[in-house]
């Protein structure tokens, strides 16, 4: 314990002398008592599986963060720095690089390749067992924070152009996996980032290792860090697999009265006034926080738990629905991790409920009603059966008496049992999920809420490019390069310039042909919607109606995911393009005003024309779908030929015949165009001929029979058409 606590003053002292600027203290955070504590297991076990926290704006999310890591003790790690300068002392030209950073000098199984080498260069061969001191510091634990454009090549690690320029081999340069190693990687705005580098974050993090297989290079660093994500859901929807990839998801928005709010302003403006003076007026509660952290880490490692308990957090996810098999390991090590953190050896049922209040119960799809067949684990105390009674009725007093003189040593035993200790049970004696064993904390349930308004509206493609866009990662090119990524073009010719120089002594860098890498770039597509309406006919306006309404609501919501809108009717002999592809609801509701209506069918040439306008919004390089939506009875009655003015258009016997194939295999050319067809079938399903699911088939689309449409239905069924795709 003594060893104990003078870690403690040392890691103070250095704590204190950190720079002038102090985060906010995780301890005068006002509120937030299930995320500060979420955040102080996830410290606890930086194993467990990481915290993301969902909240609106100026909720605290990122100010929880960066609180948390004012409590992380420093960390003791190789110094790199000054391998590498005795290295240059002894007139080595080595061209290694340590892989790693922030090695733990006691954990050489750890250790990277590189880092090895370097140590057995300066050392010896046999340095592990030396005697002599391996040069290490003690640094601040890190944290990092991902920006919102970073690149593969910075997130991973890539060749470091300007060494490898220096010395003709490739040398290794650590990305920001490796330098958030026993650190915090916080990631903020996590929904805003690309698809791939959240899946490169995760997988790095859960196997507590990275591997670089890029450039040539084939490395691999530990990477061990508490992974903190935050996100806005009004920004967009995250991906349900991202979500299970974390152990503990919360939301940071809270019902809190005037008072409390009154109290956040105060410390808000207290701590920008002067942040050291705010820091040392909570250090007494931040350094009890910092310690309780030090040892739970200690004693983590001892911390036990039952094949009981973990039974019971198994149907505590069966209870509640969950899929798959995290939740109840997640679970497992947050109970470990809440035992550590009290101090305590054994996993009680305290543990137990934190547990699925943290891990299980966020993700149960269904709170279940009363169960019969699983029942508590009954008392370990029973009191035996009464004896039977005696026919002798001279036997009763003796009887009572007995009885009564058992109960009375029953009673003194409980009396002295209770006395002692009120133990903690290991298992609960109630399921959480049941709706009578305990409220749902309130934070969960505006998560829930959010998480259910935000829905998949965020959910959209991206389209890859050479000429526009964000620049992703660098690709070897095909034909013409139109963007060069320097960086990798470098990358790639640095380690054969001190051949080339040979060659070429007059120049100093030499790229050849082959050396050439183009940049990918990815921007967000939208989506078009068309919709092709059948304005002729006795239900002709009703359908129009129908169509603008939802032309108007899906405009509403397409900013955010830049989708456009199309209207095209058809009626008399030809098919119009009412509205040309648009985001603008003003010109909308200008193009719309009037809507003729009447006349002929000309199915055939409303789908043609959709094609043309689809295959010239993707040659834009905007759309990356379209969904043509056709609002009709699927009865088409005029030719393409007479629609597209030739006259040399005869009539025929099987002319329905004719033109029914015709506008088959005009909706059969869509799947090649990368056209989705939705029909909605306005038809009285009484005298419904069936062509409309015909249709829908032959462009492998989708069919749906609604004889009373209305606008929203119209845009709930187009916007389900795009999530879909």
């Amino acid at each position: 314990m003594n060893s104990e606590l003078k870690e403690k003053g040392e890691i103070k002292d250095l704590m204190n002398s950190k720079d002038s600027f102090r985060a906010f203290p995780l301890a005068a955070i006002t509120g937030h008592s299930l995320l500060k504590l979420s955040l102080l297991l996830a410290a606890v076990d930086p194993s467990l599986g990481g915290v993301i926290i969902a909240g609106g704006r100026g909720t605290g999310k990122s100010v929880l963060a960066r609180g948390l890591h004012t409590l992380l003790p420093p960390i003791e790690v190789l110094d790199n720095e000054s391998i590498l300068e005795k290295l240059t002392s002894k007139n080595s030209n080595t061209s290694l690089r340590p892989t790693g950073r922030n090695l733990d000098p006691d954990k050489p199984a750890e250790w990277d390749i590189s880092t090895n080498k370097l140590l057995e260069e300066l050392i010896g061969s046999d340095y592990l067992n030396q005697t002599g001191e391996i040069p290490k510091k003690v640094k601040e634990a890190p944290f990092i924070q991902v920006p919102i454009g970073i690149t593969e090549d910075r997130l991973v690690g890539s060749i470091d152009v300007a060494a490898s320029l220096s010395t003709g081999e490739q040398v290794f340069q650590p990305g920001i996996l490796a330098e958030a190693h026993r650190g915090v990687l916080y990631v903020d705005d996590i929904n805003l980032l690309d698809d791939g580098i959240v899946n490169l974050i995760l997988e790095a993090t859960g196997r507590e290792k990275n591997n670089i297989e890029r450039d040539g290079l084939s490395l691999s660093h530990p990477c061990k860090s508490l992974l903190i994500a935050t996100y806005n859901p009004e920004e967009g929807a995250l991906r349900d697999h991202v979500l299970d990839r974390f152990a503990i998801v919360l939301s940071a928005d809270q019902s809190i009265d005037n008072a409390q709010r009154v109290e956040i302003t105060k410390s808000v403006l207290s701590h920008a006034e002067n942040n050291i003076k705010f820091s040392e007026k909570w250090s007494e509660e931040s350094d009890n926080l910092s310690t309780q952290l030090i040892l739970a880490r200690q004693w983590l490692k001892d911390v036990k738990i039952t094949k009981e308990q973990i039974t019971y957090l198994v149907n505590e996810a069966l209870r509640g629905g969950v899929e798959g098999h995290r939740s109840e390991l997640f679970a497992v090590k947050v109970a470990k991790a809440n035992a550590a953190l009290r101090g305590d050896e054994n996993v009680n049922s305290d543990d137990l409920k934190v547990a699925v209040r943290l891990v299980i119960l966020p993700r149960a799809m269904q709170i279940p009603p009363e169960d019969e067949d699983i029942e508590p684990p009954p008392p370990e105390d029973q009191s035996p059966p009464p004896p039977p009674q005696s026919d002798n009725d001279n036997s009763e007093p003796e009887a009572n008496e007995n009885e009564n003189n058992q109960e009375q040593e029953q009673e003194q035993e409980e009396d002295n049992s209770d006395a002692k200790e009120e133990s903690t049970p290991d298992i609960p004696e109630e399921f959480i999920l049941d709706p009578e064993a305990c409220m749902v904390d309130p934070d969960l349930l505006l998560f829930s809420s959010a998480k259910a308004k935000a829905g998949n509206s965020g959910s959209r493609s991206v389209i890859f490019s050479d000429s526009r866009g964000r620049y992703v990662k660098p690709i070897i090119p095909r034909g013409k390069v139109k963007r060069i990524a320097v960086d990798a073009t470098l990358r790639a010719a640095a380690p054969y310039q001190k051949s080339r120089r040979l060659r070429n002594p007059n120049k100093s860098i030499v790229i050849e042909e082959n050396d050439f890498r183009a940049k990918l770039l990815q921007k967000k597509a939208g989506a078009l919607v068309i919709f092709l309406v059948d304005a002729s006919g006795s239900m002709a306006l009703n359908r129009m109606q129908s169509a603008k309404g939802a032309v108007i609501r899906l405009l509403t919501e397409a900013y955010e995911n830049r989708d456009e809108v199309a209207l095209i009717p058809f009626r008399g002999n030809q098919a119009e393009v009412l509205l040309p592809p648009t985001r603008s609801i003003t010109a909308a509701k200008r193009r719309l005003e009037t809507m003729p209506c009447g006349g002929g069918s000309p199915l055939a040439h409303g789908l043609t024309q959709s094609a043309k306008v689809a295959k010239n919004a993707l040659a834009t390089g905007d759309i990356g779908q379209v969904i043509v939506v056709g609002i009709t009875d699927g009865r088409g009655n005029v030719p393409l030929g007479l629609s597209l003015g030739q006259s040399d258009v005869e009539e025929k016997e099987d002319e329905k015949v004719d033109l029914k194939q015709e506008v088959l295999d005009i909706a059969a050319k869509y799947p090649m165009l990368g056209i989705k067809l939705l029909i909605i079938d306005t038809e009285r399903k009484f005298i419904a001929s069936g062509f409309g699911k015909e249709l829908a088939d032959a462009a492998k689309g989708k069919y749906v029979q609604l004889p009373k449409a209305t606008d929203k239905t119209i845009a709930a069924m187009a916007l389900n058409a795009i999530n879909d795709i």
